[in-house]
């Protein structure tokens, strides 16, 4: 088992907590306090284009944890990755209960391997339902996560 921490920092910049007025913008502290991250909410609830929202976040989260799992299957069964890209989407809208959610993530990795390796359509399949499967943000989550892997 291993624990993460995080640190969040927001300061009130207006006279205010009119919902017109505050500032969404704070800083992510983590790595001991080693890593500031400008975040704040999203361009459309009144935060700033230039830091990363939450949202945002979480489809990163789910894109990354996906990659290095289907990296971490792939190496130990000596597949040599020589690139892999995503292009993942999120989508927020009403869930089942009505509440806005990120209720759809899309995963788009593109992956090439080096020369020699041979991997069939099936077999790729196979090593992204395993990452999907062993991801552990994907399994922390109730975000329905797709997949559209594309072999190079």
């Amino acid at each position: 088992m291993s624990e993460h921490r995080a640190s969040i920092s927001w300061q009130n910049t207006a006279d205010t907590m009119s919902y017109d007025d505050y500032s969404r913008d704070h800083t992510w502290s983590v790595k001991g306090g080693r890593l500031g991250i400008p975040v704040s909410a999203a361009p459309a609830y009144k935060g700033s284009e230039a830091a990363l929202d939450p949202e945002e976040a979480l489809v990163g989260a789910l894109s990354s944890c996906h990659m290095l799992t289907f990296l971490a299957i792939a190496s130990r069964r000596r597949l040599v990755v020589a690139q892999y890209e995503d292009d993942a989407v999120g989508m927020l809208a009403p869930n089942e209960a009505g509440r806005l959610a990120v209720t759809q993530v899309t995963l788009r990795p593109r992956v090439q391997f080096a020369p020699g390796a041979e991997v069939s359509a099936e077999e790729f399949a196979r090593l992204h339902a395993r990452a999907h499967e062993q991801c552990f943000i994907a399994n922390s989550v109730t975000t329905v996560v797709s997949l559209e892997p594309v072999l190079l």
